[in-house]
C-alpha cells in the first residue's frame, strides 16, 4: 500500500473519499471537499489500485488537509473505508464519499451544525441531486435516483420497518456520521457488493436515530451503462438477493426486548406479555406483509429453529397454537425457491412448444397442399399455353398456305 501523508492537527470531521477508475471526475470530487466552507477536517483518500490516471491526479494535490492511500492490487468494496475508519480516521464525525459524486460547498458546514446540536441522532444524510455522466441534471425525472433519496424523516423504529418492507432508501455519500457509531455498531461487514450500505444502515438504526436534510446537498452521478454499484447488471441482479437475506437476517437479534412492537406495532395482536416469541412475531411479519420469497425464507427459517428449540417449540405450541403441522403445511405454500412456479412455467413452454410444433406441422401440410395444387395450376397453364402455341403454329400454317394460293391465283 502506497502513502502520502501530511501532519495535520486533530480535525472535527473525517472525510473518507473512495476512488477507484474514476479519472474522469475524481478532481471534481476532490474539489468539492476542499472548497467546502466548513475547513475543520482531514480528505482520506483511499484508491483502490487504480488502473486509471486516478492516482496520477490524486498525488498532484499538496492541500495539507490530504491523506492519500492506494492498495497496490484491487481489494474492492468496503476495505479502504474500514481501514481508513479504524487505523486513519481521527475526526469526531466522519462523512464518507465517492469520486464520481459532488458535494455542495455548505455540506459539511449544516451537517456538522445540525450533530452539533441535536445529540440524540447518529447521524445525518441529506437529498440528492441527480446528474448525469456529464455533470447535468438528470433529464429523465422518473428515474429512480431522481427520487429514492427524497425521504421523509422517520424515528429509527420506523426506518427499521422501511428497511424490512422497502428496502435501501439513504444516499451512501450523502452521511456525516459521528465516528462512536462505527465503534458501537461495527464497520461495514465484508463480503457485501451491493448492499453494504444498506447492512450498516440497520445496525445504525437498531441503536441510533438518523435524519434526513431537505436540502438536496450532494449532486449524485448516475453512470451510462448501469455502471454505479447499485446498477441493473446481471452480476449485481444475480447478487443482490444473497446480500438482501443477509440484511434481513440482521432483524432476528434487533427484535428481542419489545423492539418488535415497536417496528411493527400493526402486529401488536401478537403481544402475550412475557410469553412473547419476538422472532416468531417477526416470523408472521414475513407471512403476512405480501409475499417476497426472501421474506418467507426468513419466517421458515425461524420457524424451523423455534421447532427445534424444545422451550421455545412449546412455547409456540401454547402461546400462539403453532406446531410442526402448521409448519409443514407452510413449508408448501410458500415456494420461496420459484419451483411450482417453475414446475408450471415448465409445462406453459411445453404445452406452447407442442402447439407450435402442431401448428408448424398443419402449416407444412398447408404449405405442401398450397404447393401441389400450385404446381397443378402451373402444369394446366402450360397444357392450355401449349395448345394455344400449337393452335397458333395451325394457324400460321393455314394463313401461309392461303397466301401462297391468292399468290398463284394473282399470277
Amino acid at each position: 500500500m502506497n502513502t502520502t501523508l501530511k501532519d495535520i492537527s486533530k480535525p472535527k470531521v473525517s472525510v473518507i473519499l473512495t476512488s477507484c477508475n474514476h479519472g474522469k471526475y475524481i478532481q471534481s470530487a476532490i474539489d468539492s471537499v476542499l472548497n467546502q466552507s466548513f475547513t475543520d477536517f482531514e480528505l482520506i483518500i483511499w484508491d483502490d489500485a487504480s488502473s486509471d490516471h486516478s492516482w496520477d491526479l490524486i498525488e498532484q494535490y499538496s492541500d495539507r488537509r490530504i491523506k492519500a492511500f492506494r492498495n497496490e492490487v484491487q481489494k474492492r468494496g468496503v476495505w479502504g473505508i474500514n481501514k481508513a475508519i479504524s487505523d486513519v480516521a481521527v475526526g469526531e464525525y466522519i462523512a464518507i464519499f465517492h469520486s464520481d459524486d459532488i458535494w455542495e460547498i455548505d455540506k459539511l458546514a449544516k451537517q456538522v451544525a445540525y450533530l452539533d446540536e441535536n445529540l440524540d441522532i447518529g447521524a445525518v444524510f441529506t437529498t440528492v441531486q441527480a446528474i448525469n455522466e456529464r455533470g447535468m441534471p438528470l433529464a429523465n425525472s422518473a428515474h429512480v435516483y431522481c427520487s429514492i433519496f427524497n425521504q421523509p424523516n422517520r424515528s429509527r423504529h420506523e426506518w427499521l420497518r422501511s428497511f424490512f418492507l422497502g428496502g435501501n432508501a439513504l444516499c451512501h455519500p450523502s452521511i456525516l456520521i459521528r465516528k462512536i457509531c462505527y465503534a458501537d455498531c461495527g464497520l461495514y461487514r465484508y463480503g457485501l457488493g451491493q448492499l453494504g450500505d444498506f447492512d450498516m444502515w440497520v445496525r445504525l438504526c437498531a441503536k441510533y436515530e438518523i435524519h434526513v436534510m431537505a436540502d438536496p446537498l450532494i449532486q449524485f452521478r448516475v453512470r451510462d451503462g448501469e455502471l454505479n454499484t447499485s446498477g441493473n447488471r446481471p452480476e449485481a441482479r444475480i447478487r443482490s438477493p444473497y446480500e438482501h437475506y443477509r440484511v434481513l437476517q440482521l432483524y432476528k437479534a434487533i427484535v428481542g426486548n419489545g423492539e418488535v412492537f415497536k417496528i411493527f406495532p400493526d402486529f401488536i395482536s401478537y403481544d402475550k406479555g412475557n410469553d412473547t416469541d419476538p422472532e416468531y412475531v417477526l416470523a408472521r411479519v414475513c407471512l403476512e406483509s405480501g409475499d417476497f420469497y426472501l421474506r418467507e425464507m426468513l419466517a421458515i427459517e425461524i420457524l424451523f429453529d423455534s421447532l427445534n428449540d424444545p422451550l421455545r417449540s412449546e412455547l409456540i405450541k401454547r402461546v400462539y397454537g403453532f406446531t410442526s403441522c402448521d409448519f409443514i403445511s407452510l413449508t408448501g405454500q410458500h415456494d420461496i425457491f420459484s419451483r411450482e412456479v417453475t414446475h408450471q412455467l415448465q409445462i406453459s413452454v411445453a404445452e406452447r412448444d407442442a402447439q407450435m410444433d402442431n401448428f408448424i406441422t398443419d402449416l407444412d401440410i398447408k404449405i405442401k397442399d398450397f404447393v401441389a395444387d400450385r404446381d397443378m395450376q402451373i402444369n394446366n397453364l402450360n397444357n392450355i399455353i401449349a395448345e394455344r402455341d400449337a393452335q397458333i403454329t395451325t394457324l400460321n400454317y393455314l394463313i401461309a398456305s392461303l397466301d401462297a394460293q391468292i399468290g398463284k391465283s394473282i399470277l
